[in-house]
């Protein structure tokens, strides 16, 4: 898992769980405490409510995600980030800024006037996207998108039969379209992935995003940190017969089972709950992770671990280990060191290039850190 740094603050394994507070400056979010249009307003809003809670990074939005709201053009967004520029200046506390935008030339634009970060709902279907958050240096949320401006997070329009196979059309679920989608137009060094929950799309089912949710450990596999925005979502209320301004108690509890399995970035109009509830999901997580000389252990959930070897080995070994880890960044030396000793331990090792997947009883696991030098401490610091 590589860990993203936004305007110095670190995401990732090695840091504590970030809040992304919510600011909209469009008129028509739903969210009536989280909207202003007055600059001075809105920077109030953020230093009390957002910063003064404990966000870590806060989250402009140009326009509302509401599907039944016509997108704004690239000139329109670019008309409104005035206001939203005007109050990064206005607001004294200390965070980071991210624009919510699907055009490369907003993004450009807002990382040249203040913004810190971007989150790119359309992932990367702007093809200057990418391109832009590298030349700003910029961490950037890429959401699970179709290759249309016009639909973000509608997975299910990409034509899979053409993208991936007819076979693979057929057999997958929503999570898996989800992950696929994750991959489209690839991963900048700084990429934060978001599995685009929320009704995105009319064929979407609350089935589906609580099938994401499920396997929420298996998008750790794309090496990136994960980001999730599930604060009061439908999918959540449904289960527990609630509306959306009764909502906080189930909201907090997937949050803390959504940082326990591996989400890095919560976003929220509820800040000081959610970080507390993600503090909560952090200390009992038993995802734990070391680093040795730029070598990294992680331990995994059986999900992220079949996902890593599916197309390398029979993902079943999973089910049969106690113990699961990932050791990235190994050289040749070190990788055949792994597997060696593997070999003679009833471990399996599965070899991904500069990664090795490991499945086994704790016992062989701790077998194998004492005979490698490099890679044997963390392992171990990871198994106790």
């Amino acid at each position: 898992m590589e860990s993203v740094e936004a305007a110095g603050v670190g995401i990732g394994d090695d840091h504590p769980p970030r809040i992304m507070g919510v600011l909209n400056v469009s008129e028509e979010s739903p969210y009536d405490p989280s909207v202003h249009d007055d600059p001075d307003e809105a920077a109030a809003y953020v230093d009390e409510e957002l910063i003064g809670e404990g966000a870590d990074i806060v989250d402009v939005g140009l326009e509302s995600a509401n599907k039944r709201f016509e997108v704004l053009s690239e000139d329109e967004e670019l008309d409104r980030l005035d206001v939203a520029c005007e109050t990064v200046e206005a607001v004294s506390g200390e965070a980071v800024f991210s624009i919510e935008t699907r055009y490369g030339a907003v993004a450009d634009e807002a990382l040249s006037r203040g913004f810190d970060m971007v989150n790119d709902v359309c992932g990367f279907t702007d093809p200057e996207m990418p391109d832009v958050c590298r030349d700003h240096d910029a961490a950037v949320v890429k959401m699970a998108s179709p290759d249309d401006l016009r639909r973000p997070g509608a997975v299910e329009e990409i034509d899979w039969a053409a993208r991936k196979s007819p076979e693979w059309a057929d057999s997958a679920d929503y999570a898996d379209m989800i992950y696929e989608a994750l991959k489209r137009n690839g991963l900048t060094e700084k990429t934060i992935v978001d599995p685009a929950f929320g009704g995105w799309s009319e064929a979407k089912t609350l089935a589906d995003d609580r099938a994401t949710f499920r396997r929420l450990a298996e998008f750790r596999a794309l090496g990136r940190p994960l980001l999730v925005s599930i604060n009061r979502k439908n999918f959540l209320g449904e289960i527990a017969g609630r509306e959306t301004d009764e909502r906080l108690p189930v909201s907090l509890a997937a949050t803390a089972l959504a940082v326990e399995r591996g989400a890095h970035v919560l976003r929220t109009h509820d800040v000081a709950e959610t970080r507390d509830a993600a503090a909560i999901g952090r200390e009992f997580a038993d995802r734990r992770s070391s680093e040795d000389g730029g070598v990294s252990v992680t331990s995994m959930e059986p999900s992220e671990f079949e996902a890593l070897v599916a197309d390398h080995a029979d993902g079943a070994i999973a089910d049969a280990s106690p113990r699961l880890v990932r050791i990235d960044g190994l050289d040749s030396a070190q990788r055949g060191a792994v597997e060696r000793a593997a070999w003679e331990t009833e471990a399996t090792a599965v070899s991904l290039g500069g990664t090795v997947a490991l499945a086994g009883r704790r016992s062989d696991l701790r077998s194998i850190g004492s005979r490698l030098d490099g890679v044997g401490e963390a392992l171990r610091d990871v198994l106790e």
